[in-house]
C-alpha cells in the first residue's frame, strides 16, 4: 500500500498566513523605493533650484545690497531700477528682435530638415544611409569649438559674414534633432507604411499626412531646444556679426559688462530680461510634449 502525506492544518495554516503577507511586503516595499525616489528628486531639485531663485532675486536688489553682509536671499528694498537700467543702457527691442528672427527661422529649418532626414535615414534600407548616419553621429564626437574656424570660413567665402543667414544655415542640420527622429520612426511600425502604399498612397503622402502627424510630439520637442540653443547661442554670432544693430540679446548683455568694472544689478536684470521668452514658450508648448499613441492607425 502506498500512503500519501496529508498536509497538516499547522501548515496549511502557515501557507495561508505567508501568502497573505506576501502582497503587504510587495506594496510596503513599492512604496519604499517610492517614496524615496520622491525624497531623491526634491533633493535635486532644490539643489538646481536654489541657485536659480538666488539670481533672480538677486536682481531685484539695488546695487548697494547685492555684496552687503550678512547676506539675504529676499530683497530688503526691491527695485525694478536694474531691469530699466538695463533696457535703456543697450538696444534690448533691437536686440530681442533680431534675436527672435533668427531662433523661429533657424528652428523652423532645422524641424524640417531634421524630420525629412530621420524617416529616410529610419524607414529606408540603404547602405549608404547607414553610412551617413554614422557620419552625422560622429559630429557629436568633436567640441563646438574645433568646427568654429572650418565653419567661419566657409560661410565668410559664400559672401554670408555679417548677416543673418551667416548664423542660421552652418545651425539648420543638426545630429541631434536627426537622432531624435530617427529613433522616433524606427519605434513606428512598417505595417502602417505599407498599408498606405497598398493603398495607393506616395512616398510623399505617405511623410506628410501619417508620419509628420504621428511625430509631433518629437517635432514639439526639437523646436523647444532648437529656439533655447539659439537663443543662447553667444560664440557664433559673436564671430559673424559685426553691425551693432545686428546683435542678438546674448552679444547685447556682453556689451553692459565695462572694461573697468561691472554693474552687477543692470547685469543681472538684462540676464533676467533674456530668460522671460524661454520661460514663456516653455510654459506654452510643454503640455504638447507628450508621447502620442503611434499605434492609433492599427488593429490589434
Amino acid at each position: 500500500m502506498t500512503t500519501t502525506d496529508i498536509p497538516r492544518p499547522a501548515d496549511v495554516g502557515s501557507g495561508r498566513s505567508v501568502s497573505r503577507k506576501r502582497p503587504r511586503k510587495t506594496a510596503t516595499g513599492g512604496l519604499r523605493q517610492a517614496v524615496s525616489a520622491t525624497t531623491l528628486l526634491w533633493i535635486m531639485a532644490c539643489l538646481y533650484g536654489f541657485p536659480v531663485l538666488w539670481f533672480v532675486l538677486s536682481s531685484f536688489k539695488p546695487s548697494s545690497d547685492l555684496f552687503s553682509y550678512p547676506l539675504t536671499l529676499v530683497p530688503h528694498n526691491p527695485t525694478l531700477s536694474g531691469f530699466k537700467a538695463a533696457w535703456d543702457s543697450a538696444n534690448f527691442s533691437q536686440y530681442f528682435i533680431n534675436t527672435a528672427l533668427v531662433c523661429v527661422i533657424t528652428t523652423i529649418l532645422t524641424v524640417g530638415v531634421s524630420c525629412c532626414t530621420g524617416y529616410a535615414l529610419a524607414k529606408y534600407d540603404n547602405k549608404w544611409l547607414k553610412a551617413f548616419f554614422i557620419c552625422i553621429l560622429a559630429t557629436t564626437m568633436l567640441p563646438g569649438e574645433v568646427m568654429l574656424a572650418p565653419e567661419f570660413l566657409v560661410v565668410r567665402n559664400l559672401g554670408l559674414y555679417n548677416s543673418f543667414a551667416g548664423i542660421i544655415l552652418p545651425a539648420v542640420l543638426t545630429a541631434t534633432g536627426c537622432f531624435m527622429f530617427r529613433q522616433f520612426f524606427l519605434t513606428v511600425p512598417d505595417e502602417l507604411v505599407e498599408a498606405a502604399r497598398i493603398d495607393g498612397a506616395r512616398e510623399l503622402a505617405i511623410f506628410a499626412r501619417i508620419m509628420v502627424p504621428l511625430s509631433r510630439p518629437i517635432m514639439l520637442t526639437l523646436a523647444i531646444l532648437s529656439f533655447q540653443w539659439r537663443w543662447n547661442d553667444y560664440i557664433w554670432p559673436l564671430l559673424m556679426l559685426n553691425d551693432p544693430n545686428k546683435f542678438t540679446v546674448q552679444i547685447g548683455i556682453q556689451s553692459i559688462v565695462g572694461a573697468q568694472n561691472i554693474n552687477w544689478s543692470v547685469l543681472l536684470g538684462a540676464s533676467v530680461i533674456s530668460m522671460i521668452p524661454l520661460i514663456a514658450i516653455f510654459l506654452v508648448f510643454q503640455k504638447y510634449v507628450m508621447g502620442a499613441d503611434i499605434n492609433a492607425g492599427l488593429k490589434d
